[in-house]
Protein backbone atom coordinates (compact mmCIF):
# COMPACT_ATOMS: atom_id res chain seq x y z
CA UNK A 1 0.00 0.00 0.00
CA UNK A 2 1.73 3.78 -0.72
CA UNK A 3 2.23 6.08 1.31
CA UNK A 4 2.83 9.93 1.73
CA UNK A 5 6.35 9.34 1.23
CA UNK A 6 5.95 7.21 -1.64
CA UNK A 7 3.52 9.99 -2.82
CA UNK A 8 6.32 12.30 -2.38
CA UNK A 9 9.31 10.33 -3.91
CA UNK A 10 7.19 10.00 -7.20
CA UNK A 11 6.50 13.28 -7.40
CA UNK A 12 9.70 14.99 -7.08
CA UNK A 13 10.80 12.26 -9.19
CA UNK A 14 9.13 14.02 -12.17
CA UNK A 15 10.95 16.43 -14.35
CA UNK A 16 10.94 20.23 -13.09
CA UNK A 17 8.70 19.49 -9.57
CA UNK A 18 8.66 20.89 -6.35
CA UNK A 19 7.25 20.58 -2.62
CA UNK A 20 5.48 23.51 -1.11
CA UNK A 21 3.72 23.93 1.71
CA UNK A 22 0.08 25.57 1.07
CA UNK A 23 -2.97 25.43 3.17
CA UNK A 24 -1.38 23.61 6.14
CA UNK A 25 -0.60 20.32 3.67
CA UNK A 26 2.36 19.91 1.35
CA UNK A 27 1.43 20.32 -2.51
CA UNK A 28 3.66 19.19 -5.28
CA UNK A 29 3.86 21.60 -8.31
CA UNK A 30 5.17 21.13 -12.03
CA UNK A 31 6.41 24.66 -13.19
CA UNK A 32 5.07 26.21 -10.31
CA UNK A 33 1.46 25.20 -11.58
CA UNK A 34 -0.48 22.78 -8.81
CA UNK A 35 -1.03 19.09 -9.67
CA UNK A 36 -0.94 17.12 -6.60
CA UNK A 37 -1.67 17.67 -2.27
CA UNK A 38 -1.72 15.84 0.29
CA UNK A 39 -5.02 16.50 2.26
CA UNK A 40 -6.57 14.40 5.06
CA UNK A 41 -3.52 14.27 7.11
CA UNK A 42 -1.52 12.66 4.42
CA UNK A 43 -3.95 9.53 4.19
CA UNK A 44 -5.28 10.40 0.91
CA UNK A 45 -3.93 12.11 -2.41
CA UNK A 46 -5.96 14.75 -4.75
CA UNK A 47 -4.61 15.65 -7.82
CA UNK A 48 -5.64 17.17 -10.85
CA UNK A 49 -8.47 15.35 -12.96
CA UNK A 50 -10.96 16.41 -16.35
CA UNK A 51 -14.24 17.00 -14.88
CA UNK A 52 -15.96 15.14 -17.66
CA UNK A 53 -13.64 11.79 -16.15
CA UNK A 54 -13.82 12.18 -12.73
CA UNK A 55 -17.50 11.57 -12.26
CA UNK A 56 -16.95 8.11 -14.06
CA UNK A 57 -14.18 7.32 -11.69
CA UNK A 58 -15.95 8.04 -8.78
CA UNK A 59 -18.76 6.07 -9.65
CA UNK A 60 -16.41 2.95 -11.09
CA UNK A 61 -14.53 3.04 -8.03
CA UNK A 62 -16.04 4.95 -5.08
CA UNK A 63 -13.97 3.27 -2.63
CA UNK A 64 -10.72 4.62 -4.12
CA UNK A 65 -12.08 8.20 -5.79
CA UNK A 66 -14.09 10.46 -4.39
CA UNK A 67 -14.93 14.39 -4.46
CA UNK A 68 -14.29 17.17 -2.08
CA UNK A 69 -17.25 19.28 -1.10
CA UNK A 70 -15.19 22.53 -1.88
CA UNK A 71 -13.72 20.99 -4.78
CA UNK A 72 -16.46 20.42 -6.85
CA UNK A 73 -16.36 23.22 -9.29
CA UNK A 74 -12.36 22.70 -10.35
CA UNK A 75 -11.02 19.75 -12.13
CA UNK A 76 -9.94 17.71 -9.26
CA UNK A 77 -9.99 14.07 -7.48
CA UNK A 78 -9.60 12.62 -4.22
CA UNK A 79 -7.58 9.17 -3.84
CA UNK A 80 -7.35 7.42 -1.13
CA UNK A 81 -3.91 6.04 -0.61
CA UNK A 82 -4.86 2.51 1.84
CA UNK A 83 -7.19 1.81 -1.71
CA UNK A 84 -4.28 1.98 -4.04
CA UNK A 85 -3.47 -1.25 -5.82
CA UNK A 86 0.09 -0.62 -5.54
CA UNK A 87 2.99 1.75 -6.17
CA UNK A 88 2.44 1.62 -9.92
CA UNK A 89 -1.10 3.19 -9.80
CA UNK A 90 0.16 5.88 -7.93
CA UNK A 91 2.58 6.41 -10.25
CA UNK A 92 0.27 6.50 -13.15
CA UNK A 93 -2.37 8.83 -11.18
CA UNK A 94 0.46 11.29 -10.07
CA UNK A 95 1.68 11.03 -13.71
CA UNK A 96 -1.15 11.38 -15.43
CA UNK A 97 -2.26 14.81 -12.98
CA UNK A 98 1.69 16.05 -13.65
CA UNK A 99 0.91 15.84 -17.48
CA UNK A 100 -2.64 17.92 -16.61
CA UNK A 101 -0.09 20.54 -15.34
CA UNK A 102 2.79 20.49 -17.48
CA UNK A 103 3.96 23.10 -19.78
CA UNK A 104 4.51 22.37 -23.58
CA UNK A 105 7.87 22.72 -23.31
CA UNK A 106 8.38 20.04 -20.79
CA UNK A 107 5.43 17.27 -22.41
CA UNK A 108 7.83 18.04 -25.81
CA UNK A 109 11.26 17.47 -23.49
CA UNK A 110 9.38 14.11 -21.68
CA UNK A 111 7.57 11.90 -24.22
CA UNK A 112 8.11 8.74 -22.21
CA UNK A 113 5.78 10.67 -19.91
CA UNK A 114 3.41 11.34 -22.70
CA UNK A 115 -0.66 10.42 -22.49
CA UNK A 116 -0.69 6.90 -22.11
CA UNK A 117 3.11 6.23 -21.41
CA UNK A 118 1.66 4.40 -18.16
CA UNK A 119 -1.30 2.55 -20.02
Amino acid sequence: MPDAEDVRRIALSLPDSSEKIAWNMPTFRVAGKMFATLPEEETSLAVRCPKEERGELVLAEPEKFWIAGHEAQFAWVRARLAALEDEAELRDILADSWRQAAPPRLLDAHPELGAGSGD
